[in-house]
């Protein structure tokens, strides 16, 4: 596969994927960073270039952001939010995941770019598994709240303007991304492990599947120049699903202490969330979602090169280090 000169753009630029991403891109001589972000940001002397461009809207002229680009890669997104505030906000991710979106790849097929990378979700599948069943990347797709929608919809679009201007496109749906500097939920546990926390968590008996940020930072930069990940849909994953105990142990090994399950019924665990509001994180705590990466291996002979053992090892560092600092 050749990659030599491949001059990238790079949407996203500082968030936690984005981030990352650009810190392997300008690691490696061959490609030629332009990092796109909302607001002005200092980057490393690495970089090539950056722009700074404003929201992700749909009449967003990408014109010299686009200028002599073979690849984008498509990172930026309104995200999925706990705690939504605004009053319609299918429209809001419409806005931004799909018109947005569109426009800059209507834009980058117009400016003669090659191949384009959507970063998008596993949500676009559904939320939920039954134990012992996988997601797929060519199975049906089953969208529930308005981010899976948004980026479902931005997909359909992405093909379509693949099919009628002959762009290569590939979407990675990854499903939850962990890694040095989590954030959120993923964040939140290692706090209650860290501080020895007794969690009635041990009756639960599901399978989730995980991604390190750095095997996802992997398979995106893979998708670069495979010739073979042209319109193609992979989903992304560690290829070692964990039960909600295993992943907890694992985490606590990390840190290099005992973690304290207790049984508890989790038809009762279930109700106590929906008293309190909390159903959301009970149902990923104690539900089932796997997904199948074999067409990653078939297809782009990719298996995942850190082990969720070392990347769990690695985010804890880099977390008791910044709590330090």
């Amino acid at each position: 596969m050749e990659s030599v000169n491949k001059k990238i753009l790079l949407t996203g630029a500082t968030g936690f994927v984005g981030g990352a991403v650009l810190r392997y891109l300008c690691r490696h001589p061959e490609y030629s960073v332009r990092a796109v972000t909302r607001k002005p940001a200092a980057f490393s002397s690495e970089v090539s270039e950056s722009v700074s461009l404003g929201d992700l809207s749909p009449s967003q002229s990408w014109e010299q952001a686009l200028k002599d680009i073979d690849v984008v890669i498509h990172s930026a997104a309104r995200v999925h939010v706990m705690n939504e505030q605004a009053s319609d906000p299918l429209s809001e991710f419409r806005k931004v995941n799909v018109a947005g979106t569109l426009n800059l790849a209507a834009q980058s097929a117009r400016a003669g770019v090659k191949r384009f990378i959507f970063i998008s979700s596993i949500k676009v599948n559904g939320e939920e598994t039954t134990l012992g069943t996988k997601y797929t990347a060519d199975g049906t797709v089953h969208p529930v709240d308005g981010y899976g929608i948004s980026k479902a919809e931005a997909e359909q679009g992405l093909l379509k303007i693949s099919a009628e201007t002959g762009m290569e496109v590939v979407i990675i749906r990854p499903v939850l991304v962990y890694g040095v500097g989590v954030k959120a939920n993923f964040m939140n546990m290692m706090k209650l492990v860290e501080k020895g926390i007794p969690l009635p968590l041990s009756s639960v008996k599901n399978k989730r599947s995980f991604v390190a940020l750095d095997n996802l930072v992997d398979f995106i930069s893979v998708c670069i120049s495979h010739p073979r990940a042209a319109n193609q849909i992979f989903l992304v994953s560690d290829g070692e699903d964990l039960s909600t105990p295993e992943l907890l142990k694992k985490i606590a090994k990390a840190f290099g202490k005992n973690i304290n399950l207790l049984p508890f019924p989790v038809s009762l665990l279930r109700v106590a969330a929906r008293l309190v509001g909390k159903e959301n994180i009970t149902n990923r705590l104690c539900g089932s979602l796997e997904v199948d990466i074999s067409k990653n291996r078939e297809l782009l002979d990719w298996t995942p090169p850190m082990t969720v053992d070392n990347a769990l090892l690695e985010a804890v560092r880099h977390y008791l280090g910044s709590r330090n600092q």
